[in-house]
């Protein structure tokens, strides 16, 4: 569910965390407002192992710059594989509620591929712990030969618009592609009931309009998009990550998977199946509306789809004197703010970026999950459920009535997303009135550069990074052959560029470009207002202005290799300034390599280990340099005690260090220090709420380990524990967004990017002669994209940060090196370009803990 800020309070949506069952514990950092819960673990990608009787999963191809599955183009329809079953479950979540458990998915999909040649199932991918992903094709038989044929003209549609638009007879040969995603959200199960019911009744059906139907459409069903979290019945996946705020950064397994679906089947319409909001809310949305789209196109589709889904769920004839249900609700007509569709995180606001022109987010009304799911008796439970899947499934069988009425208005709708975006048009003002009630406060535009072109500048290895990840959301980049000029600069050859004259600019550009400062616009915002791979992912990254772009380059399916290990000999030394990096010298370090970390930010390797340096170069991508006269302190594996949310667990673990999540509980349990060499806390942990024998048992640990904090708990922690002299300062709590910083030449500072990210941003003040300010925010205004106001009695705000200290270092007088975060450097494993910002501050507060301190 996407939680509207009109529908729920930041302290109600924190109970969205606790599992069935549960009991609360800790105190702990109040969540964002849409929930901040994410997690931790090891990527899982591989094809399911055991497909019975030798039949191998054919038609699954794996891309290696994707690490996840796609559809294969060379085979007909059916395409039937015997699905592994998993073992049965009886404490899966699904079971309490009458509805599917997932064991019981892949042998009614089985089944179902037995009884009907209209139903195809393939393994989309693996979930974070390891469950099958099952994507269902409904569709009327095809060849070998008129599949190729619709994979032609889907390719036509995307690569030649142009040509495609003046094609009178391709709508006739083109079946048009819907896709329906369900159970993103784990504890908001009957999308994938609504989904299987609806599979068997078009499988079934006798009716000649279904057959018609499939003759000129297909389905694309993701059966459960987070089987981890409908086995636990909880919203997260296996991870701790809300899947649906992660589809710009794809950290998930599951959200490669969904985004290889999307660019693999190119849909015209897609429904993502959620609940509970009560009635059925249907987007689309309030503004702000993303400026990236082509609105004028996405309005009109999305509103006659809503509308159409309002009248089928109508239709069911549930009342609330009768069954508890309100009539549905469409966002767009019905609220002023407050669920929009500005961030391209969710599926239905990234699924129009591959042409998707009519995508909805769904909540379906009646609560089953949280408190209910506890507290309810089963067979009300079952009852609401079932309301539920009928909601659910009505909403399927519109937006494929809907496609089908408008199959041709629809796919010329799509290809003209693509030819603009190929002719590199302006963006389109939509015009007023376009549907009932656009007005306008719903007008949103950008202004598309001619190219963006990203160097190694910084950093090579962010660079590379940041090419294979739009090459693998389908963005084309090439690679310039010969220097080039262009804005007044020259640019080496091998710089990479993103013509933005191509079929997805407007995911290049939401990507790309700094985004904007929309605080003036709108007061309630429904989740983040600000991100920018361009400015937060390490990368040196320029725009070309509108005009000629004069460069001989060549397409690029994968970034160019970067690491290296220099001829000279003498010790090596590697900066620090990329996640890649820190993966390198973690490795070294667990591989008992000494290291010594110096003043600069880098770490240096002795000449004797010269053969480990070259692979992790190689493995990484890392480039060594000669490390000169350079000093500093012995570093050792960094060991971290962790009371963290899931998103900075995951982002250490995956960074390489050593993490073992603590809690006040855990503390208060008797802790064993002894494998701890820092403490970071930002959730979950209260000095205040330790017993005695913990406080002793921490005290004794800071005259030997680090502390680092971020956010309010961390603040918090640093005064009840009386660390560093400073005063935390709290901005408005819902303040989010890019933000320019100022770094010093400190030990956590230096090097670090121009810009950082904040939701609920803090700075410090009044700060003690022992600390050392390592980042602040600019002087001449900090936000650069996000919304971020005062307060209502005018504090808060942006105004009130300038000049402030927003990161701080310095020495407890019990030995501990301590560093205060007031941003979110590791926020959603989005920001890449600031995670080394953590491990330089987890490295320095190792290194020198413990070393004589001398007390002003």
């Amino acid at each position: 569910m996407r939680l509207s800020i009109a529908f729920l309070s930041i302290a109600a949506s924190a109970a969205l965390l606790v599992p069935p069952g549960a009991a609360t514990a800790d105190p702990v950092e109040p969540p964002h407002p849409a929930v901040r819960d994410f997690g931790n673990g090891p990527e899982r990608n591989e094809v399911a192992a055991g497909v019975e009787e030798g039949q191998q999963a054919e038609s699954l191809r794996r891309t290696p710059e994707t690490e996840s599955y796609g559809i294969s183009r060379d085979r007909g329809y059916p395409r039937q594989i015997r699905l592994p079953i998993p073992a049965e479950n009886p404490a899966d979540a699904s079971i309490k509620l009458g509805l599917v458990p997932y064991h019981a998915i892949a042998p009614k999909l089985n089944d179902l591929q037995r009884r009907s040649d209209r139903v195809s199932v393939e393994i989309a991918g693996r979930t974070h712990q390891g469950r099958d992903l099952y994507l269902v094709t409904v569709t009327a038989p095809e060849s070998r030969s008129a599949a190729g044929e619709q994979s032609k003209i889907r390719d036509r549609i995307e690569n030649d618009p142009a040509g495609a638009a003046r094609d009178r007879k391709l709508a006739g040969r083109y079946k048009s592609p819907i896709f329906v995603n369900a159970n993103i959200h784990g504890n908001e199960w009957e999308g994938t009931d609504a989904a299987l019911r609806t599979i068997e009744e078009l499988a079934t059906s006798k009716d000649p309009q279904t057959a018609a139907l499939l003759a000129r459409t297909r389905l694309y069903f993701n059966i459960t998009a987070n089987p981890d979290g409908r086995v636990n019945g909880v919203r997260a996946n296996g991870a701790g990550f809300d899947l649906n705020r992660d589809f710009v950064t794809a950290s998930q397994p599951e959200v490669r998977a969904m985004r290889q679906i999307m660019i693999d089947t190119q849909p015209v319409a897609m429904i993502d199946l959620h609940g509970y909001v009560n009635g059925t809310l249907i987007e689309p949305t309030t503004p702000p509306h993303g400026a990236n789209y082509e609105y004028d196109v996405f309005i009109k589709n999305t509103y006659a789809n809503g509308l159409g889904m309002e009248a089928a769920v109508n239709a069911l004839g549930y009342t609330f004197e009768k069954d508890g249900v309100h009539p549905p609700q469409i966002p767009f007509r019905d609220s002023a703010e407050g669920w929009d569709d500005w961030p391209p995180i969710f599926t239905p606001q990234y699924a129009p970026f591959h042409g998707t022109v009519a995508s909805h987010t769904v909540e379906i009304p009646l609560r089953v999950n949280n408190a209910d799911y506890n507290q309810l008796p089963a067979e009300e439970l079952r009852r609401r459920s079932a309301i539920n899947t009928d909601v659910a499934a009505a909403a399927i069988r519109a937006t494929y009535g809907f496609v089908g009425t408008r199959h041709d208005e629809l796919i010329a709708d799509q290809i003209e997303v693509f030819r603009r975006g190929a002719a590199g048009e302006p963006s389109k003002v939509v015009p007023l009135g376009i549907v009932p009630g656009f007005g306008p406060e719903d007008v949103y535009n950008t202004t598309y550069p001619r190219a963006y072109v990203i160097t190694g500048r910084r950093s090579a290895t962010a660079a590379a990074r940041l090419v294979d990840h739009l090459i693998a959301n389908d963005v084309r980049v090439e690679r310039a052959r010969h220097p080039f000029r262009a804005n007044g600069t020259t640019y080496p050859a091998g710089s990479y560029v993103v013509d933005m004259r191509q079929p997805k600019r407007g995911l290049a550009n939401v990507m790309l470009e700094p985004g904007a400062d929309i605080s003036p616009r709108v007061d309630a915002m429904y989740d983040i207002s600000g991100w920018s791979h361009g400015l937060l992912w390490g990368a040196s990254v320029d725009s070309v202005a509108p005009g000629s772009l004069h460069v001989s380059s060549e397409p690029v399916k994968a970034a160019a290799p970067t690491g290296s290990v220099p001829r000279a000999i003498g010790p090596l030394a590697l900066k620090v300034t990329d996640a890649k990096e820190v993966l390198a010298v973690n490795d070294l370090l667990a591989q008992g390599v000494t290291v010594t970390w110096a003043n600069d930010g880098s770490a240096i390797v002795p000449a004797g280990a010269r053969q480990a340096a070259r692979t992790v170069s190689d493995r990484y991508g890392v480039a060594f340099t000669p490390a000169g006269p350079a000093t500093g302190t012995p570093l050792a594996q960094v060991r971290v005690a962790a009371a963290a949310s899931a998103d900075e667990l995951f982002t250490l673990r995956e960074l390489g260090f050593p993490v073992t999540p603590v809690s006040t509980a855990v503390l208060n349990a008797g802790f064993d220090w002894s494998g701890t060499d820092v403490l970071y806390v930002s959730s979950g942990l209260s000095h205040a709420a330790l017993n005695p024998a913990a406080r002793t048992a921490l005290d004794a640990f800071l005259a030997t380990g680090g502390v680092i904090t971020r956010g309010g708990t961390g603040a918090t922690f640093n005064a009840a524990a009386g660390l560093l002299t400073a005063t935390a300062v709290a901005g408005r709590g819902d303040a989010n967004g890019v933000v320019r910083t100022v770094s010093s030449g400190g030990p956590v500072g230096s090097g670090s990017p121009e810009h950082s990210f904040v939701y609920s941003p803090r700075w410090f003040t009044a700060l003690g002669a022992e600390v050392t300010v390592e980042q602040s925010y600019a002087a001449d205004g900090p936000l650069v994209s996000g919304h971020w106001r005062p307060n209502d009695n005018g504090t808060g705000g942006p105004d009130a940060a300038r000049g402030q200290a927003a990161v701080v270092s310095g020495r407890d007088e019990r030995g501990a090196a301590v560093v205060l975060f007031g941003t979110e450097p590791l926020f959603r494993n989005h920001p890449k370009g600031l995670f080394p910002q953590v491990a330089r501050a987890l490295y320095w507060s190792a290194a020198v803990t413990g070393a004589t301190v001398t007390t002003p």
